[in-house]
């Protein structure tokens, strides 16, 4: 399967002229939709195949803009690659390597965010779900730049109890399934900013454990006999339907048009021993969360911007970090060159503008585990759990993922030279990260991945 190079029918005009023949001129800021997921396996969409779990409203997304076959995210867990998502630079270069416990933990009050930014540009800012980027004062969201919050500071939470859902600062009861209370409160945000331009950050929760799901969605996939996979199809309906109330109004506001929209996962679906599972799939990939293996770190990736981004497939390499570039691009905020951003902006590559691959590499670090990706080259050392069911690090792997995507045939001793460049080109890149500011060991860290060291706030 060829992997690299955009194909050649889709490059040419993927981004339409604001005066378009989709009719009405856009608006000069167009609102911004970012959409995380947590914890999706790679197979469990509808655009990548899925037949077992039903994901219209995400499909329509995909089918609407530009679905990213190479869509990665800078790390294997929740909180780094959300840091690198807010601040546009890999998560390494600040300390945010591995996930927080309590305490002074959390995103460093250096870093500046996607939400500040764009409240400078004018916009309405809103976090509603999951934040796990730091519980202390300073590192709450409406001190990050969000004028709204509703949600949970930590990294995991029950979808049936309110104990630490947060309206703002202040703890408020709330009686609905948790997915269903932030698609709610995601459509009540737009209600409200609908005459301005708004930035909107819905990060679910689901579908990360613990594994809770309504009745009635239960039902709807009896014929799954697994209680786990049952249970997480439930909640990925969940969410989709909650998608899928955002969606209606969007189009209900009149601005579906006005409105780019970003959907990805967090990091790969938990599918290994060593995490705490959920039910995931992740084919044809191998590999987990936690692992830099092609399972832990490639997500469903997708772009929607109606009247703007002509739909189609772009298979070149992106990661998380050049949403934050292209939303700033969208915004016409100038981004400054001492802010040293390793994303880029994704839109000259949907025109034709620019071709070829928006990286010359992409890389990896997680503790003892790596990963660099060139070309259709990656070079990774990764969690032995994906293996053997064992603690360490796999020594280095080298594989071609144009002929060989579930990394299952090394050509490291076949290809010397090559998994030599690659390395040195990782080893120049590690040499300007800082080191991490908390935890982790050799596969990134200590006992439950899923529960990190220090206080903790609701469930992790």
């Amino acid at each position: 399967m060829k992997i690299s190079g955009i194909l050649p029918i889709l490059l040419a005009a993927l981004l339409i002229p604001v005066s378009s023949s989709f009719g009405e001129k856009a608006r000069a800021k167009p609102n911004i939709l970012l959409i995380v997921g947590d914890d999706i396996g790679y197979a469990d969409v509808g655009f990548h195949g899925s037949k077992e779990i039903p994901t219209p409203q995400l499909d329509a997304f995909a089918a609407s803009g530009v679905r990213f076959t190479n869509g990665y995210v800078s790390g294997p867990y929740c909180s780094p690659t959300r840091a690198a998502l807010l601040t546009g630079r890999y998560q390494q270069r600040f300390g945010h390597e591995f996930n927080p416990g309590g305490g002074a933990q959390g995103l460093p009050v250096t870093e500046e965010t996607l939400a500040r930014r764009l409240k400078g540009a004018g916009y309405a800012t809103g976090l509603v779900g999951k934040w796990h980027l730091g519980d202390a004062a300073e590192m709450h969201p409406q001190k990050r730049g969000f004028d709204e919050f509703f949600g949970f500071l930590g990294g995991g939470h029950s979808y049936f109890e309110s104990k630490s859902i947060l309206r703002g600062t202040e703890r408020v009861k709330e009686a609905a399934y948790l997915t269903d209370a932030f698609g709610r409160e995601a459509v009540a945000f737009i209600e409200r900013h609908k005459a301005e331009p708004w930035f909107l950050y819905l990060a679910f929760n689901a579908v990360h454990t613990p594994m809770h799901a309504t009745d009635d969605r239960l039902a709807k996939f009896g014929g799954i006999a697994d209680e786990k996979r049952r249970t997480y199809a439930a909640m990925m309906l969940a969410m989709d339907e909650a998608i899928g109330r955002v969606r209606a109004k969007l189009a209900e506001s009149g601005v579906e048009k006005d409105t780019l929209v970003f959907f990805i996962s967090d990091n790969g679906g938990p599918v290994m021993p060593g995490t705490t599972t959920n039910g995931s799939r992740n084919e044809p990939l191998r590999g987990s969360k936690r692992t830099t293996l092609e399972g832990g770190i490639r997500v469903p990736f997708v772009m929607s911007w109606p009247g703007r981004i002509k739909p189609g497939v772009f298979d070149q390499p992106v990661i998380q970090m050049d949403l934050h570039r292209t939303a700033l691009a969208a915004a016409e905020y100038t981004a400054k060159t001492d802010w040293k951003f390793d994303g880029v902006n994704l839109l000259p590559f949907l025109s034709g503008e620019k071709t070829g691959a928006p990286h010359d590499a992409l890389y990896w670090r997680f503790g003892a585990q790596m990963a660099i990706r060139m070309g259709d080259w990656k070079l990774v050392r990764y969690d032995n759990h994906a293996d053997l069911g064992t603690s360490g690090v796999s020594a280095a792997k080298l594989y071609n993922l144009a002929t060989d995507l579930g990394e299952t045939k090394d050509l490291a001793a076949t290809e010397p030279d090559k998994a030599k460049e690659l390395q040195a080109k990782w080893d120049e890149w590690n040499a300007t990260l800082t080191q991490p500011l908390w935890g982790g060991d050799h596969t990134g860290a200590k006992g439950n991945p899923d529960r990190p060291r220090g206080k903790r706030r609701g469930l992790r």
